[in-house]
């Protein structure tokens, strides 16, 4: 028995034909805020070509609490998008299969897509692996931290633009003061009449 597995498991080696598993890579964890657009990105690798026509990709998603499994996208050769639930008009595809992305982008985020979206690709005959998972959690506002970033970005951006500004003020100055020297001379001989008090 030994054996023969052995001798089978070389056949399938000297023919070339084996089989690995297809790798599916998504963020993990996702926070965004209600209202907005986020796209879910799910990148994979395949040990197999790549044929447009043979492709699959399946989005599903799984509420935080009490629920049933959704689909949410459904892709092999062109977009499938659901046509009911609460993913519908909410979801458009993102991805490029011949780029080995499965990304998809869910607009105007609602508190109801908290949960976990799966990702799973198939590429037979590469068709076995693991299921690229994202869980998603829908807030109110920003974060404290990422306020702080933006503020300091906005108050950098207007203090870069002081800086220019001040610049441009400062040469032109010193390029008229340089083209007129008579004025120049006036103006330092009233300065020396305010100091001496005449």
């Amino acid at each position: 028995m030994m054996m023969m597995m052995m001798m089978m498991m070389m056949m399938v080696a000297a023919s070339g034909w084996c089989v690995a598993g297809i790798r599916v890579f998504t963020a993990g964890e996702v926070k965004t805020v209600n209202g907005t657009d986020l796209r879910l990105k799910c990148t994979f690798q395949t040990s197999s070509a790549i044929r447009a026509a043979s492709v699959t990709v399946s989005w599903s998603f799984r509420p935080l609490g009490p629920g049933q499994e959704e689909t949410v996208f459904y892709y092999h050769e062109k977009p499938y998008p659901p046509v009911d639930g609460r993913f519908r008009k909410k979801v458009d595809w993102a991805g490029d299969v011949s780029g080995r992305d499965a990304s998809i982008v869910l607009r105007k985020v609602p508190f109801s897509f908290n949960g976990t979206f799966s990702c799973q690709v198939k590429n037979p005959p590469d068709v076995h692996g693991n299921v690229g998972e994202v869980r998603l959690r829908v807030v109110t506002t920003a974060s404290l931290s990422e306020i702080v970033i933006l503020c300091v970005a906005i108050g950098g951006a207007i203090l870069l633009i002081l800086l220019v500004v001040m610049m441009v003020v400062f040469v032109r100055r010193s390029h008229r003061r340089r083209n007129n020297p008579e004025q120049n001379h006036m103006i330092l001989r009233q300065e020396q009449k305010v100091l001496t008090g005449w």
